[in-house]
């Protein structure tokens, strides 16, 4: 069976440390936890009108191919208490998204947002971000 690495992004805004806590249990019960990057406070983005973030990243290893891993982590979410709405910037108890896949970045908002490269660099500091 394949070994895929990814670094996974974790967000929350709602009980966020709590809902943080919970999220990192969840994948760790799932797949390999290779490593966790520190976590840090940061304005949210798009939408002001809210709660700061805690945001950081996990690196883990998995079978599971890149569509697989991504429904997991959406169903997590949602056990997670994540409810979609029209407002993609709102508030969230728990925001999960694939920003690494084997060494490849996968995810646009790594270059726009440089929390997420410092949690990558923590985390891969081979990948040249």
């Amino acid at each position: 069976m394949n070994v895929n690495r990814a670094v996974i992004g974790l967000g929350s805004n709602i009980n966020a440390e709590e809902n943080i806590r919970r999220a990192k249990e969840a994948i760790a019960g799932e797949f390999m936890l290779i490593k966790s990057s520190s976590f840090v406070e940061t304005e949210p983005v798009g939408f002001k009108e809210q709660d700061r973030f805690i945001n950081g990243a996990l690196l883990i290893e998995t079978e599971l191919n890149a569509g697989r891993l991504e429904s997991r982590l959406k169903v997590l979410e949602t056990e997670l208490g994540r409810v979609r709405t029209d407002n993609k910037y709102g508030p969230r108890p728990i925001d999960l998204d694939i920003l690494v896949w084997n060494g490849e970045v996968v995810d646009e908002e790594v270059y726009e947002r440089e929390f997420l490269r410092k949690s990558i660099n923590e985390l891969m500091p081979d990948l040249d971000l």
